[in-house]
């Protein structure tokens, strides 16, 4: 599949476009003008900043749920999550999830990635939607697991009802009943619309540009803690693009996600099982090997780096032992997995070594980020 169609020739997404321009119009002039005028209630800001978390939690079941399948959930949190998901006006769970799996299969290629950041920032952020990009479209075989979900493929089929029924009729409802009927649709309904579509564009947007890679630099998916701020987590793209199966993006304990945090929540009611984590290891192993790549780098295009070339080469050859010792590791532990002492052994030989290999990765990758300093200072 081509983009080699110019952009003025594929057709305009008319329905979306006309969203877009009527939610930001009023957004920008209503909102202020209705504030200046009449004013907002203290319970209307409380409404719209609740439905704005509400929208971030169901797009973290759509994305860390539905699309990455990392843990499983009771049927009552899939609903909670379908209807956020029309709240943040997200499309389906099921055509989110399928363009999502394409991009992460495909991430930066612009004939297949449906929002990739080489097309430019504006494309990246909500471009992409404005037109009906051969790129975008969607493709069901990705999503075969999802069809067979009752509560996505009831989503799916009353999603437009659903959309009206949370953007208008709940805020509406909510207006009502509280004797401020406008207020609460302009600011919990438009405006908290409108903030929580930006901010979650940026996500494909500024989380491709603006922040680090430490985890790998082979994408252009950053670790962006701003971001994160204000997607609930969903900024910390480097290791989510990485290690997609973790159900955890902000993967330190202090890093900001609400996300990762909601999922254990709802995990200790039994909402949530069978949370995926990667190692701890591989996390480790994937951070020196980035290092070890920028300091090859760095040494490539300094003249005078050639005297630090052995000691790379030695800690590298001490990597890849350490790694071969930990795949061993692992494989001994499948094979002791059979055997009726497995939890004994696990609590005392593996996890000894299994610290003693990550504290070898520690130790090297200070001694790496040591040699990486020197180099700059050449």
């Amino acid at each position: 599949m081509k983009n080699n169609q110019a952009p003025d020739r594929i057709p305009v997404n008319w329905p979306v476009v006309i969203m877009f321009i009527a939610t930001i119009s009023v957004a920008v002039i209503v909102v202020p003008w209705y504030g200046f005028v009449h004013g907002y209630s203290t319970t209307a800001w409380v409404v719209a900043a609740l439905l704005w978390l509400y929208c971030g939690l169901a797009i973290g079941g759509y994305h860390r749920l539905w699309s990455h399948r990392t843990y499983q959930a009771h049927p009552a949190l899939k609903v909670f999550f379908a209807l956020g998901g029309a709240l943040a006006l997200q499309n389906s769970a099921l055509v989110w999830c399928a363009r999502h799996r394409v991009h992460h299969q495909y991430v930066d290629d612009n004939d297949r990635d449906p929002y990739s950041i080489g097309r430019g920032f504006w494309f990246a952020h909500m471009g992409w939607m404005t037109r009906d990009y051969p790129s975008c479209e969607v493709d069901f075989s990705r999503v075969n697991d999802l069809k067979r979900d009752p509560i996505v493929a009831w989503q799916h089929k009353h999603y437009w009802s659903l959309v009206w029924l949370m953007n208008l009729g709940l805020p509406a409802a909510i207006g009502w009943a509280t004797g401020e009927f406008w207020g609460m649709v302009l600011l919990a309904g438009v405006l908290r619309l409108v903030v929580n579509h930006q901010v979650t564009f940026f996500i494909n947007s500024l989380a491709h540009m603006w922040g680090s890679r430490p985890y790998s630099d082979e994408n252009s998916a950053r670790d962006n803690w701003l971001i994160a701020l204000f997607t609930f987590g969903e900024g910390y793209h480097n290791f989510h693009h990485k290690f997609q199966t973790d159900y955890r993006n902000g993967v330190r304990w202090w890093q900001f996600d609400i996300n990762k945090w909601f999922v254990a929540l709802c995990s200790f009611f039994g909402l949530a099982t069978s949370l995926k984590r990667v190692p701890k290891f591989r996390i480790l192993r994937a951070r020196l090997h980035t290092e070890f790549r920028r300091v090859q780098a760095r040494m490539e295009a300094n003249a005078h780096a050639a005297r630090w070339k052995e000691t790379l080469d030695t800690e590298y050859q001490q990597f890849l032992e350490t790694v071969k010792a930990w795949q061993a590791l692992q494989k001994e532990r499948v094979q002791t997995a059979r055997e009726a002492l497995r939890q004994r052994w696990e609590k005392t030989f593996f996890r000894t070594r299994i610290r003693e290999l990550e504290y070898r990765l520690k130790m090297q990758r200070k001694r790496i980020t040591s040699l990486a300093a020197a180099l700059s200072v050449r």
